[in-house]
């Protein structure tokens, strides 16, 4: 847990750095929103149930060229609540997700580059199809801190793709599921895994109000090399006016130690946006 209070401190430090510095080299962006659906109904004959969801999110990034070093830095959070009729609060969203990339130029195709990236849930989610309900994360439970060395391609504007050797530590307090290992007696809290990372992001603007994105994650330990844990995420964002866009976001995972089966998930959102940048 140190050493990932650490790696937040690091970051957080870099984007203070970067609110304070005033040379043309920094390039910043971010939004914060919050998405509202809301049904009331009072003597209402055909059915149905009071129903109140709501999602905020932010999405921030703070890169810095200087000379031939290139710093990227993004945070990603999002966090929603869905209450059904009486039925107590349900959790709809629950990410918070850093990622650093540090490269340098050698005039070649391909720069070298290192990145750390950070992965937990925001709070404590549950299985909801359980009876009582079973609870399956929470902050840091898991929380997973990963690092890549190698080679990324980025001279294209609208793409980037970047591949090498990968670290990844699992971090747990109650799922120890995750980073356990069956084959001992002990309970283990925590897990190192290497192995090999690739990442591919990329965007593409349809219209002036119409911009998909898409990043996609590969991570294979060297002790399985024929299974890969998948991270796809993928945005669709039309933007109907200066503080009012619609985004349909399709995440798609597989984590054969979460669970063999691919996990899903869709939503489709009418929200108020806000540019903090």
């Amino acid at each position: 847990m140190k050493i990932t209070a650490l790696f937040v401190i690091l970051f957080f430090s870099t984007l203070a750095f970067a609110s304070g510095d005033t040379t043309s080299a920094w390039k910043k962006d971010g939004v914060a929103g919050i998405n509202i659906s809301q049904i009331s109904l009072d003597n209402w004959s055909q059915g149905g149930e009071d129903a109140l969801s709501w999602t905020f999110f932010t999405n921030m990034s703070f890169d810095y060229l200087s000379n031939n070093w290139l710093l990227k830095n993004k945070f990603k959070l999002a966090y929603g609540r869905t209450k059904l009729g009486d039925a107590d609060y349900r959790t709809n969203d629950n990410e918070i997700y850093l990622e650093t990339v540090l490269s340098y130029s050698l005039g070649w195709a391909v720069d070298p580059y290192f990145s750390n990236t950070i992965r937990s849930s925001v709070s404590s989610g549950f299985d909801y199809k359980k009876t009582p309900y079973l609870k399956t994360a929470d902050f840091f439970d898991p929380g997973y801190v990963s690092q890549s060395l190698g080679f990324t391609y980025q001279k294209m504007a609208n793409f980037n793709f970047r591949l090498g050797f990968g670290f990844q530590e699992t971090f747990t307090s109650e799922q120890t599921f995750y980073a356990d290992d069956p084959s001992t007696a002990e309970v283990e809290k925590f897990k190192l895994e290497t192995g090999i990372e690739s990442v591919s992001e990329g965007k593409y603007s349809f219209e002036e109000n119409l911009l998909f994105t898409s990043k996609l994650r590969l991570f294979s330990t060297f002790k399985e090399i024929d299974v890969w844990d998948v991270r796809w995420d993928n945005t669709l964002t039309a933007k109907v006016s200066k503080y009012v866009n619609v985004n349909l976001n399709i995440l798609v995972i597989y984590e054969k130690k979460q669970t063999p089966k691919t996990q899903l998930k869709e939503a489709l959102q009418l929200g108020i946006v806000y540019n903090l940048f």
